[in-house]
């Protein structure tokens, strides 16, 4: 663990000449307190500039007035307190793939620190516990603890994404029914606050940070502790595709109310099965794909038949169509590659899906995914609000296509407004917690986005 750092920094130093878009009172402070606390940085007049300052979604690009690319904890500490002198605010970036380039502070003139430096990984053989740097992508992550012990962890399948957003916002991949969210597997936290102070955060110790698990409105994460489990000795790859779904909005309905009814059989799904469903206007089909932990043959006499038995349509009998054993770690390889019941999943989600996103004339490629979240044995509905600030632990579906009942920090719409954002990702309740905790953690609101929490 880190012990506490309080960092001091002078602001005397050399002048920096800078393009006008960004010579600002402010922003020269900033980077004239970097300079004097030796911590690294790149400007616009970095040659490197555009290799750090280049956001995932091309659509939404925002100017740094400076990137830090610290190497030790120390580093970080300069960089907010330089932040917080010249009145800057602060983002993270762990992976850079947010939606909405909040990574990137989601609006020009924000001091990103990118955290690409700490990616060390080390799995305790004794408890399992991974100790796990800021800035490790999830790619990195799988091989590393499956190198390290044959351990797993439930999280996403892109393997750039990096473990800051993900695992403080939610965290969900199929093996998450199995493991819990990323989230729910957080044991502890080095964490950067907004003073300056490098603090460890667990159940025990300095439990409300731990508790807003230090997500990018309130701390920089240096370090993650999580829990990992045996990887499981083999894992069942699966899709089917079923082209007649998508003739008419009844078909689309009517099968996907049959995937439905499959999902709520706890007689056969379990912990061990995990799926989605996705609709592309690539490959005009809707698809069900997705992992089961056990034996292909299991999953031959057992899962198929009581899925296939409640569609309405045959599945395809060409190369859409795969059923394939594999080990834990070729599986996570192989799903790299791969693209609520109390508010009913209905006939105007798929006519809109039809009828306005399957258009010849459709300028860009769209894609809709619908997770699995809940059901029988989900290990994700074994947690609640009292144990992190996060708000979606009892949904049934995850639905990566911006719905109106709710949402999901890691799948984010930079189009909502504030209010609709903290309505949407927290409701009343846990917002509330989560201000009074904002206050107490970050009065200054140096840690923001468009949609942070003030």
């Amino acid at each position: 663990m880190i012990p506490p750092i309080i960092a001091l920094l002078a602001l005397t130093g050399p002048s920096l000449a800078l393009p006008p878009s960004i010579s600002t009172n402010s922003t020269l402070t900033l980077l004239k307190c970097l300079t004097t606390n030796a911590v690294p940085h790149v400007t616009l007049l970095s040659p490197n500039w555009a290799e750090y300052a280049t956001t995932f979604n091309a659509r939404l690009e925002y100017t740094p007035a400076a990137i830090t690319l610290p190497t030790t904890p120390l580093h970080i500490s300069h960089s907010i307190l330089c932040a917080s002198q010249a009145r800057i605010p602060v983002q993270p970036k762990s992976g850079g793939h947010s939606y909405a380039s909040y990574s990137t502070g989601g609006r020009n003139g924000i001091l990103q620190i990118n955290l690409e430096n700490f990616n060390s990984i080390a799995v305790d053989g004794a408890t399992g516990i991974a100790k796990v740097g800021g800035g490790v992508r999830l790619g990195n992550l799988a091989l590393g603890i499956w190198e390290q012990g044959r351990r797993a962890l439930g999280h996403g399948t892109c393997p750039g994404v990096g473990v800051g957003g993900h695992f403080t916002h939610g965290g969900y991949g199929y093996s998450s029914r199995a493991f819990g969210l990323g989230l729910d597997q957080i044991v502890g936290l080095d964490v950067v606050l907004a003073d300056g102070r490098v603090v460890y955060a667990d159940e025990r110790e300095n439990v409300d940070v731990y508790y807003v698990s230090a997500a990018d409105a309130f701390g920089v994460v240096v370090n993650f502790y999580l829990q990992t489990s045996p990887a499981p000795p083999q894992v069942v790859q699966w899709t089917f595709s079923f082209p007649e779904a998508l003739s008419s909005v009844s078909a689309a309905v009517e099968t996907f109310k049959g995937v439905q009814m499959f999902a709520l059989d706890g007689t056969v799904v379990d912990r061990n099965l995990g799926f989605g469903v996705t609709i592309s206007n690539n490959a005009t089909v809707f698809t069900v794909h997705g992992t089961f932990f056990g034996t292909i043959e299991t999953f031959n006499s057992t899962i198929m038949p009581a899925l296939l038995s409640r569609v309405p349509y045959a599945p395809a009998n060409d190369s859409n169509t795969l059923i394939e054993e594999v080990d834990w770690i070729t599986s996570l390889t192989l799903l790299g590659g791969a693209p609520t019941l109390e508010v009913p999943l209905h006939g105007s989600y798929f006519e809109y899906i039809l009828k306005e996103g399957v258009r010849a004339k459709a300028p860009v490629s769209w894609f809709a995914i619908i997770n699995l979240y809940g059901g029988p044995d989900s290990q994700i509905t074994t947690k609640t609000e009292g144990f992190a600030a996060y708000s979606g632990h009892d949904d049934f579906w995850v639905i990566q296509n911006f719905p109106e009942h709710g949402a999901y920090l890691n799948y984010v719409d930079p189009t909502y407004t504030r209010a609709e954002a903290y309505s949407l990702y927290y409701g009343v309740e846990l917002y509330g917690r989560l201000v009074a905790l904002k206050k107490t953690l970050d009065p200054s609101n140096l840690f923001s986005n468009p949609q942070s929490i003030i």
